[in-house]
């Protein structure tokens, strides 16, 4: 074969097939086993199925038992030679993969590490989390990771539709690092295997990078201008973002020869752009016609501002630049009833000093202030001072008013001068693929790269993805979902027991104790209804501070006038005693009912 078939099945190689004879665990990659693209098209092969099925039945009836050969035999040779056919086919489709590394077997000896002093980090092969999936893992953090792995054949990037496909894993999440591979130019433009590093000349860089304000999925490529022999990179402007999760996921680009560029991110289309358009690229592959002239200075005479300080304008002999902001106001005067020798705070009376209070050690203990109650009901306390008002002489600083320069020439710009590294072309002239390389510098460990795909054709991709990725993905999935609720679900209990909890102790204040029993009723209710428990929380603390305002704000009784005379307050004291004896009773009772907590209690 003149093409570099990595993963295909030859004769007499002693390279086995990582296309036929995949190793992997997951079922659904393990039904994939015996042809990978075997059966591409379900459809189809249903319809053959059904087909030979229905042809074996009747002919079998036609026959009868002359020649002695059973139904479920003529199917078996049926399937054989249907599969047998197919098989064929799926080969010749096969070939339009030009290469693909699953990473089933160990790298060593296949791929090359970096030499290079700077690239300490140490790749392995590794299992990937919660799969018998193999794949090239980052093992440690706050390192630089460079390894190579040759073509057999150059790639041409410049004949049909080519699609580069690979999986990552961030295991451990992303905060700052690379997780992109970068698709190499012939070893004739200056680097070498156990060299590689961020010099190696690449044609494309594709994948995740995210640090900081950066976070996005880069398609990078680079190209030759044919007038000065430049190569300049050309960034996909605004790139998807990175999957901000730990799961398996594929980025797909395909370069299509009508020079369109889609990128797509576990099959699902997230940007589309065309190589010729300076709306997608930056710069753009075609350079402007023309350029500033950079010989071209500004005169200096030319006068850039539109406004300018009227030169004739005079300061007003009236105009005080040192007249403060603000003035006392003279005219205020002090409120009847300011209490002048009352302090605004006061030494609270009901303070106490603490048993454990040691003068020696803590310092001289001082009661905490309160604010003075006296102070309350007075307009004011401590010494009057008149306020402040705007001061209707402040003018400030004093300075000319602008007005239009009879002098502008506007913003000044070089002249405008043929580009001579400008061209035009049709298509990109792309380099071609000699080598796939990562090359990271990455502070998170576990991310895992796997099934490194070129083909020719993007359902040959598809048809991966659908055999090595969604399995996986698929399995992760489902795991982050079951995890997510359950701590989704201990998080609301346990926020819930806390709330109602609160408000238990809340409804148990001696404030409220004549609605005790309703609020215990109102709680339980919402305990028992977990749907509607945020509703009912609120409910409850409605009623408990609609109970708590009308107790402080509509409920008082008028305090008895101090100027009534002790034998009135004797007699009234006297005859009122056997009724709050019966009310202390009620209150009593009523405080020391139990509580009807049946469902938090169990």
């Amino acid at each position: 074969m003149t093409r570099n078939h990595v993963g295909f099945a030859r004769a007499g190689s002693r390279r086995r097939s990582t296309f036929y004879r995949r190793r992997k665990s997951n079922q659904a990659r393990a039904s994939a086993t015996s042809s990978h693209y075997l059966f591409r098209s379900h459809s189809i092969t249903n319809f053959h199925f059904k087909f030979r099925v229905r042809f074996c039945r009747e002919r079998e009836k036609a026959m009868g038992e002359r020649k002695g050969i059973p139904v479920a035999f003529a199917l078996f040779l049926f399937f054989v030679a249907s599969a047998s056919f197919l098989l064929v086919r799926a080969s010749d489709d096969a070939d339009d993969a030009i290469f693909y590394e699953s990473f089933d077997e160990d790298f060593d000896g296949r791929w090359i590490v970096s030499e290079k002093d700077d690239y300490k980090g140490v790749w392995k092969h590794a299992k990937s989390d919660g799969h018998d999936d193999y794949g090239l893992l980052v093992s440690e953090q706050a390192r630089k990771y460079a390894i190579v792995k040759e073509l057999d054949e150059p790639v041409s990037l410049k004949d049909g539709t080519v699609v580069l496909q690979f999986e990552t894993r961030l295991q451990n999440g992303l905060e700052c690092g690379g997780a992109y591979l970068k698709y190499l130019r012939p070893q004739e433009h200056g680097w070498k295997p156990k060299e590689f590093d961020n010099e190696a000349p690449y044609s494309i860089m594709f994948g995740p990078d995210k640090c900081g304000a950066t976070n996005k999925v880069h398609f990078i490529f680079k190209h030759k201008n044919p007038k000065n022999g430049e190569y300049v990179e050309h960034h996909l402007k605004h790139p998807p973002s990175v999957p901000s999760d730990k799961l398996s996921h594929v980025y797909t680009a395909i370069l299509k020869p009508d020079n369109e560029l889609q990128i797509l991110i576990d099959g699902e289309e997230k940007k589309k752009a065309n190589f010729l358009s300076s709306e997608d690229f930056e710069p753009p592959l075609i350079p402007a016609k023309t350029i500033p002239d950079p010989d071209d200075n500004k005169p200096e005479d030319w006068d850039e501002r539109a406004k300018i300080p009227d030169p004739s304008a005079v300061k007003p002999d009236d105009w005080d630049e040192d007249a403060p902001m603000q003035i006392v106001d003279e005219e205020a005067e002090k409120p009847e009833g300011w209490l002048d020798d009352e302090p605004e705070e006061i030494e609270d009376p009901e303070a106490t000093k603490p048993e454990d209070w040691d003068d020696e050690e803590d310092g001289e203990w001082e009661a905490p202030k309160i604010e003075n109650p006296k102070c309350e009901e007075a307009p004011g306390c401590g010494e009057w001072k008149r306020p402040m008002k705007r001061n209707p002489a402040y003018k400030g600083k004093w300075s000319a008013p602008y007005i239009d320069n009879p002098d502008y020439k506007g913003i000044w710009k070089p002249q405008e001068i043929p580009n001579p590294n400008y061209f035009d072309l049709k298509k990109p002239d792309f380099e071609p693929i000699t080598a796939i390389g990562v090359e990271i510098w990455t502070m998170q460990d576990g991310i895992l790269f796997d099934n490194v795909l070129i083909a020719k054709d993007d359902r040959i991709a598809e048809s991966y993805r659908e055999t090595t990725w969604k399995p996986k993905f698929t399995i992760e999935k489902e795991k982050q979902k079951a995890e997510e609720a359950a701590a989704s679900s201990n998080g609301i209990a346990g926020y819930q027991k806390k709330v109602f909890d609160l408000l238990y102790k809340i409804a148990d204040l001696p404030l409220l104790s004549n609605h005790k029993l309703k609020i215990f009723d109102l709680i339980e209710k919402a305990e028992k209804q977990p749907n509607v428990t945020i509703g009912s929380i609120v409910s409850v603390v409605v009623i408990i501070l609609t109970v708590f305002f009308w107790l402080i704000f509509g409920g008082k009784k008028p305090v008895a006038k101090v100027e009534k005379k002790k034998t009135e307050r004797a007699e009234t004291s006297n005859n009122q005693a056997d009724g709050e004896d019966e009310d202390n009773k009620e209150k009593e009772e009523a405080s020391n009912a139990p509580r009807r907590r049946t469902r938090r209690e169990n």
